[in-house]
C-alpha cells in the first residue's frame, strides 16, 4: 500500500517519541476527532515550517489507521486518559498522503500527479479486488464505489506549488483534483489537511472553501498544538539543563496565542536543547529569502515598517487574514500579513513585532539588500560608527549620523524620538556581531535606551541613552544618576555614550566617557 492504511505514519511517529526531546500534544486528536462523520468534516491548518505540521500529521494518521494495534504508542500520551480515545483508536479507513513527496526524475506538473493517481488506484484495487481492471473516469468514483468511508490526512498540500515548473494553470488543476477528490463526497469522513500557505492564497475561493482554515492570525481552537508554550518549555528545561529557559525565551519565544500567552517555534528550542547551544535553527531551513522577497516588492512602505521592528518599535496595524491571487504580493497589508504567516513576524492585539532574536538577525541582513536603497547605504557605514564609538571620536560619531540625517529619507525625519532610534539602530547594526544591543531595558531605576551587551572579550559594554533638545551632558548625566552601569557591572570596561539632536539647530551632538566597572561588593561569610 502507498497511501491506504500504511504504516509509514506510525513508524515516524514511533521515531519521534523515541526522541531525548519530545512534548505530547497528543491530545490534538481529541478535538480532531469531534468533526468525524459531521458536515464540517474539513480542517485545514496552516502554520510556517517545522512548526509540528508532519509531526501531528503522523500522529493522527498512526491513531485511526485500521489494521494495526497502535495501543502501544498513545499508552502513556494524555489522549489514551480521555473517555474517547478507544473510540477513534485503529477504527478507520486511513489515506495518508505527504504531497511533498516527489517521483523521481520529476520535472513537471503530469510527472506529479500522475504518481499520486497511480498509488491510489493501486491501493483501492489492492484493498477492493472487484474494483480491479476496471476503468474510473475520476479517482473520486472509483473511492465510491468501494461503499466504505475514509479519513484523509492530506500533509503539505501546497508544496507543488512552489515547483519552478507549475503554471497557472498547473495549480488550476491541482485545486480541481483536490476538489474533485474531497468535496461533497460521501466517502470522506474526515479531511484533515496541513500547509504553509493559507488556501485563500491559491483558490479563487470555490475549489476548496469546504475546509475550515485555521492560520497563525485567526487560530483559537487548535493553537497550543502547534508550537511550544512557556510552561512546555519550562518542564523541558528542567529535564534537559543544556540551555537556560531565559536563553531560550530570548532566542525563540515572541508568538503569541489568542490569549497573549508565549508560544516558542518548536524546532528550534528542541535543536538549541539537544546541541546545548542556542543558534540559528529555524531561519537557516532558507524561508528568510522569501520575507527579502515580500519586502521588495513594496520597499517603500515596508521598508519603513521593517526599520521601525529592527529597532524594537512595534507597528500598529489592522490585520484581518491573507489573501492573494498572486505569488508577488504588492500591498502592505497582504505582504505584512503574509509575513505573520510564514511565521517571519509575530502578531496580537492590533501590533506587529520581529518575534525574537533568531529572526532579529536574519532581518539585519535584508537591511543589507541592494533593495533597501538608502537604508544600506547607512548600513554599509555602521562600521565606522561602532569603530569611531570604541574610540571615543565624539565628532566622527556626531558627524555620521550628520550624515545620516542629510539623507532625508523621510521615515527617518527626527519627529519623535522613535525616528532617532530608528536611525540609531542603523547606524550601529555592523556592532551586532560582537553585542547583544537591547532597547530600553528596565535597569534599577528606568529604562536604558540601549545597552550593548559585549559577546566578544576585550570589548567594553556600551550604555547609550538619546535626548532630543537636551545636551548630550544631560544624557550621560541620567546614565550616571539612574544607575544604568549596574546591567553591565560584570564587563571589565564600560563606554557611556550620550546623543542629542536639537530640533532648532538640527544639530546632532555626541559625549561619550568611559569608565570601569562598579567595584562588586562581596558579603564575606563567617
Amino acid at each position: 500500500m502507498y497511501y491506504l492504511n500504511t504504516d509509514n505514519p506510525i513508524k515516524m511517529f514511533g521515531m519521534v517519541l523515541r526522541d531525548e526531546i519530545y512534548v505530547d500534544k497528543s491530545l490534538l486528536a481529541q478535538k480532531v476527532s469531534q468533526a468525524i462523520g459531521i458536515w464540517n468534516r474539513y480542517i485545514c491548518i496552516t502554520r510556517p515550517r517545522r512548526f509540528g505540521k508532519t509531526m501531528n500529521a503522523n500522529m493522527l494518521g498512526a491513531y485511526y489507521t485500521k489494521g494495526y494495534d497502535t495501543a502501544p504508542l498513545f499508552a502513556h500520551l494524555e489522549l489514551s486518559r480521555t473517555a474517547e480515545y478507544r473510540t477513534h483508536l485503529n477504527r478507520y479507513n486511513v489515506i495518508h498522503i505527504d504531497f511533498s513527496t516527489r517521483p523521481d526524475f520529476c520535472s513537471c506538473y503530469e510527472d506529479y500527479i500522475r504518481d499520486i493517481l497511480f498509488a491510489l488506484k493501486s491501493d483501492l484495487a489492492n484493498a477492493y479486488p472487484a474494483l480491479a481492471g476496471r476503468e474510473y473516469s475520476s479517482i473520486s468514483r472509483m473511492f465510491q464505489e468501494t461503499g466504505d468511508s475514509f479519513i484523509f490526512i492530506l500533509d503539505e498540500w501546497d508544496s507543488i506549488f512552489c515547483e519552478p515548473y507549475m503554471t497557472r494553470q498547473n495549480k488550476e488543476a491541482f485545486l480541481s483534483f483536490l476538489k474533485g477528490l474531497l468535496k461533497d463526497k460521501p466517502y470522506v469522513t474526515l479531511a484533515y489537511m496541513t500547509g504553509v500557505l493559507p488556501i485563500a492564497k491559491y483558490s479563487s475561493g470555490s475549489e476548496l472553501n469546504m475546509f475550515r482554515e485555521y492560520n497563525f492570525m485567526n487560530d483559537q481552537v487548535f493553537e497550543t498544538y502547534f508550537g511550544l508554550t512557556a510552561r512546555e518549555v519550562q518542564t523541558l528545561c528542567e529535564t534537559h539543563k543544556s540551555v537556560s529557559y531565559e536563553e531560550l525565551k530570548r532566542w525563540y519565544d515572541g508568538y503569541y496565542m489568542s490569549d497573549g500567552q508565549s508560544l516558542f517555534n518548536p524546532r528550534s528550542v528542541c535543536c538549541a536543547l539537544a546541541e546545548g547551544n542556542c543558534r540559528n535553527y529555524w531561519t537557516e531551513t532558507g524561508p528568510m529569502n522569501e520575507v527579502a522577497e515580500c519586502i521588495e516588492h513594496n520597499v517603500e512602505e515596508v521598508r519603513e515598517d521593517v526599520v521601525r521592528m529592527v529597532a524594537g518599535i512595534p507597528v500598529e496595524i489592522q490585520l484581518e487574514g491573507y489573501s492573494a491571487a498572486e505569488q508577488i504580493l504588492t500591498h502592505r497589508n497582504e505582504i505584512l500579513s503574509a509575513m505573520v504567516v510564514y511565521g517571519f513576524l509575530s502578531y496580537y492585539n492590533g501590533t506587529l513585532r520581529i518575534p525574537n532574536h533568531e529572526l532579529m538577525e536574519k532581518f539585519q541582513q535584508v537591511l543589507s539588500r541592494d533593495s533597501m536603497g538608502g537604508v544600506k547605504q547607512i548600513v554599509e557605514t555602521s562600521k565606522k560608527m561602532l569603530e569611531a564609538t570604541l574610540a571615543m571620536d565624539e565628532q566622527i560619531v556626531a558627524n555620521l549620523l550628520e550624515a545620516v540625517h542629510d539623507r532625508e529619507i523621510p521615515f527617518l525625519v527626527y519627529n519623535d524620538e522613535n525616528a532617532l532610534s530608528c536611525v540609531i539602530t542603523l547606524c550601529y547594526l555592523y556592532a551586532r556581531k560582537d553585542y547583544r544591543i537591547e532597547r530600553e531595558e528596565k535597569t534599577g531605576k528606568g529604562y536604558c535606551d540601549y545597552i550593548f551587551y559585549p559577546q566578544r572579550a576585550h570589548r567594553p559594554a556600551i550604555l547609550l541613552e538619546l535626548k532630543v533638545n537636551e545636551s548630550a551632558e544631560a544624557a550621560l548625566a541620567q546614565i550616571r544618576r539612574k544607575g544604568y552601569v549596574q546591567k553591565v557591572a560584570d564587563c571589565e570596561e564600560i563606554l557611556l555614550v550620550g546623543i542629542s539632536y536639537d530640533k532648532k539647530q538640527k544639530r546632532h551632538r555626541c559625549r561619550i566617557e568611559k569608565q570601569p566597572a562598579p567595584v562588586q561588593k562581596h558579603t564575606r561569610i563567617p
